[in-house]
């Protein structure tokens, strides 16, 4: 695509043209022994916006990268191979690879050349008819992200070292240079780490926010001593909601690595559909490629299953970080109250403390969450717009849009389940 000094940037369809050690090494690059281990050891030279909210990283500053099994080969290549992310789906990989002067890849950019804004859970459906009804074409759009996946995660990946700052830049322009070269409206960078949200705004990105529900583990011993920090009327309204859950002789059961057999894949399929099709019409995933990501992460999955007379009934799918555990899907054939709530939130909860991670999300959407111990934190976009009429506009939204989640923010913070007085601070 074009050469910069030392560096040379490409555009990659599929995940089969990286090699998988090239690939992890700019996106999850620290060794990683299991949860709850954390991957402190590895770093990146930071640069955000002076004036960054959290006001902890200075410019020229060193980040710590944590393990992400969205980002990871395995999980992407995953989609990909089964079908449920390719150009037949409106997801046409456009991967930027920068190779260093060893001809091994520097830095990667996960895009893909979108013709619909379906499964990714920032939505700009109102951008798309504004734009057309004024005689734009908004589709296609190139799509920084994760498919189907609303996670937080770094998009800029870079190996770590004296060059990864001079190499995320190149990333950043790049995908404006490809989004030049293609002609699209627009490139939007999703569920950013806020440092990389002020990078891209320094490069031209309009910068948007939403938020996510997210349970903190302030070093809570177990569940109980997690309870223990509530207020009494929510501490019991949660034991209250976990006896019942089960109370219909339902067992939960934990299920990763080899425990994860076709059968259990079998069973959550069946629910995965049930709610897919009853909340999007037509679910994203398709029954490979839970296969695949059993076959090549099975130790990153947390497969979490309601039991009833030996037969499982619901389900939850997690996976697992190296300082999170990420609930992404849920489902049943059997109703049963607070089931939900047990498998997605109290069960998940548990099993984060138990292997010291330091929070859990939940997926997006959701204000349920709060009274559950799960607190509202911001979400973070950039979006780069072609049309500077059309810019202008969303500009001016965005302004509007950032002040209300802030404020949204602030309220909802109000609502946690914490004993007043004795609130932890948001995250």
């Amino acid at each position: 695509m074009s050469e910069s000094g030392d560096a040379t940037l490409r555009v990659v369809a599929s995940l089969r043209d990286i090699a998988r050690a090239d690939w992890e090494a700019c996106a999850n690059p620290a060794a990683y022994d299991g949860p709850g281990n954390g991957i402190a050891s590895s770093r990146l030279v930071a640069s955000p916006e002076p004036g960054c909210e959290d006001g902890t990283i200075a410019r020229g500053a060193e980040i710590a990268v944590e393990y992400n099994p969205f980002l990871s080969h395995d999980f992407l290549s995953a989609l990909e191979e089964s079908g449920s992310a390719t150009r037949k789906t409106g997801w046409l990989g456009q991967h930027l690879v920068l190779d260093g002067p060893d001809g091994r890849a520097a830095a990667i950019l996960p895009a893909y050349l979108k013709s619909h804004s379906m499964g990714e859970y920032v939505f700009d459906h109102a951008w798309s008819e504004a734009y057309e009804r004024a005689g734009g074409r908004y589709y296609p759009k190139l799509q920084v992200a994760v498919p189907f996946t609303p996670v937080t995660g770094r998009k800029l990946l870079v190996r770590p070292g004296p060059d990864a700052e001079r190499h995320r830049l190149l990333l950043a322009q790049g995908i404006t240079t490809l989004a030049r070269r293609h002609g699209v409206s627009s490139v939007h960078a999703t569920f950013l780490p806020e440092e990389e949200w002020a990078f891209l705004a320094e490069a031209g990105f309009l910068k948007r926010n939403d938020q996510q529900f997210h349970f903190v583990n302030r070093g809570y011993r177990d569940f109980e001593d997690f309870l223990a920090a509530l207020a009494s009327r929510k501490r019991k309204a949660i034991r209250r909601e976990r006896r019942d859950a089960v109370a219909p002789g339902i067992e939960i059961v934990r299920l990763t690595g080899g425990d994860l057999t076709e059968a259990a894949w079998d069973a959550f399929f069946a629910f995965y559909m049930d709610t897919g099709s009853r909340k999007w019409g037509r679910p994203y995933l398709n029954r490979t490629f839970f296969s695949l990501l059993g076959e090549r992460m099975g130790d990153r999955v947390l497969l979490m299953l309601a039991m009833r007379g030996g037969r499982p009934v619901a389900g939850a799918l997690n996976l697992i970080g190296s300082h999170a555990l990420y609930g992404r899907y849920w489902g049943a054939i059997e109703e049963h109250p607070f089931l939900h709530f047990e498998l997605c939130y109290y069960q998940a909860i548990e099993w984060g403390i138990a292997h010291g991670l330091a929070r859990v999300e939940a997926g997006a959407q959701g204000e349920h969450k709060l009274a559950r111990g799960y607190e509202p934190v911001k979400t973070y976009s950039a979006h780069w717009i072609a049309d500077p009429s059309f810019r202008r506009a969303v500009a001016s939204y965005l302004e509007q849009e950032r002040a209300q989640v802030t404020r949204d923010v602030e309220v909802l913070g109000e609502y946690t389940p914490f004993r007043k007085g004795e609130a932890p601070e948001a995250e």
